[in-house]
């Protein structure tokens, strides 16, 4: 294992397939067909069964910030110990540094604007979600499906858009080097046009999670 809460750019290039975005502003990385289609569907099916309206951490006033709909997946899943024992082969985090898995279903329509996935440190909720486990290290994302138009995740500051195509990870370092959070990771998103949007998210913190 690497050091509890995070991964790096050596142990995720081991795993065929894995390629880096050519930046120095943040560490991104993606690996296409990380998951065969057969979990990609087990998973898309756990999601239909316990999906919710997603909310965010601190409230910004915008209702339509995230309109997408949220699933907490339940770790005895079989479907989700094979997930994790995936995640676990490619970065080599400390498991006990996980969040537990969620799932994202997008209708037509739906998005989550642009934000980044660590809690800032000056935000009205940074106590309540930071104070046990620490903020967010790395962030493992993967598309469950392809969608037929719309849906993709662009990371702005960078200008760099990733399309969904079912199984495909996409991962990245939400801290700078120093261990400051980097605003360089922030993503949108985008609406979906047409079908729908299944995504797993994974994230992990710097101390053991509960």
């Amino acid at each position: 294992m690497t050091t509890p809460g995070e991964t790096s750019a050596e142990k995720l290039l081991a795993r065929a397939g894995v390629r880096r975005v050519p930046t120095d502003r943040l560490e991104l990385f993606d690996c296409p067909d990380f998951l065969p289609p057969a979990l990609c569907g087990r998973l898309v099916a756990l999601i239909d069964r316990n999906r919710r309206p997603s909310t965010i951490a601190d409230a910004n006033g915008d209702n339509y910030f995230r309109t997408s709909e949220t699933c907490d997946l339940d770790e005895n899943e079989p479907a989700v110990q094979e997930l994790e024992e995936l995640l676990f082969a490619i970065n080599g985090i400390d498991p006990g540094h996980g969040e537990p898995v969620q799932g994202q279903r997008y209708d037509v329509g739906q998005e989550f604007k642009p934000h980044t996935d660590y809690f800032e440190p000056k935000g009205g909720d940074f106590v309540k979600y930071c104070s046990v486990a620490g903020n967010r290290t790395w962030t493992f994302m993967i598309y469950l499906n392809d969608v037929s138009a719309g849906g993709g995740t662009r990371f702005k500051v960078i200008n760099k858009a990733f399309q969904p195509e079912t199984g495909k990870l996409v991962c990245w370092n939400n801290r700078r080097p120093d261990g400051r959070p980097n605003p360089n990771t922030l993503h949108h998103g985008m609406k979906v046009r047409k079908g729908l949007k299944y995504v797993i998210t994974k994230w992990y913190r710097e101390r053991p999670w509960g």
